[in-house]
């Protein structure tokens, strides 16, 4: 049974939103000597390789070249940024049609929108503490650097699953325009996420192997 309220000029503003890239992240130690954009771009084509979704995972970082070097500290933190960057474009996107469904003619595409804004609103929070404790992460090789990034990685997963848990309501929900702009949107966001969580377990595997090297010493 499809949805039958019309599509109001909200919804449309909201289903062809922009996403803004996120601004660079850059550190004080930067040195845009040290490698050349070509290396840069090679590290992150390479490094890419790990995620489900390589491709996108280049084309969403291989801007910050610059910034990210041949560091993959840098590369997990701003996949991760990125991650957020979409994520929060998409609690917006689902916050507004929420409101504007509370008047529709279906219960069940109220509630679906209700609850996929607050599962990615979630997501968005657990996607921020992750980032805040990257920009304030020990040196490799210590049970610090462990510690935070357990915390990383059970935060980043625990985004994902919210970002799949968006979209279980609209099972429920007839097919239309909205139902089709909303899981499109959320399928999307899921790639960004889960890219930076494999950059991120890749990290955190190079720093604990460190960490195990340095104590058989």
């Amino acid at each position: 049974m499809n949805i039958k309220h019309p599509l109001s000029p909200l919804f449309l503003t909201f289903l062809f939103f922009y996403l803004h890239p996120i601004p660079t992240l850059c550190s004080a130690d930067y040195d845009a000597n040290t490698t050349t954009p070509s290396n840069a771009t090679d590290f992150i084509r390479i490094s890419c390789s790990v995620t489900l979704y390589p491709d996108l995972c280049f084309a969403s970082l291989y801007g910050y070249a610059n910034a990210i070097q041949q560091d993959p500290a840098r590369l997990a933190r701003t996949a991760i940024g990125v991650s957020l960057s979409r994520a929060r474009h998409m609690a917006a996107f689902v916050s507004n049609l929420s409101r504007e469904a509370d008047y529709g003619a279906d219960p069940r595409a109220s509630s679906a929108l209700h609850d996929c804004f607050s599962n990615m609103d979630d997501a968005v929070d657990e996607i921020r503490g992750s980032l805040n404790v990257m920009r304030r992460l020990v040196n490799p090789g210590s049970e610090s650097f462990r510690f935070q990034m357990g915390n990383i990685q059970t935060w980043m997963s625990a985004a994902l699953t919210d970002e799949e848990t968006c979209t279980d309501g609209f099972e429920d929900v007839g097919d239309g325009p909205m139902k089709t702009a909303v899981c499109e949107r959320a399928a999307n966001v899921k790639k960004f996420t889960s890219n930076a969580l494999a950059l991120v377990n890749s990290y955190a595997e190079k720093g604990t192997h460190k960490l195990l090297n340095e104590k058989n010493v």
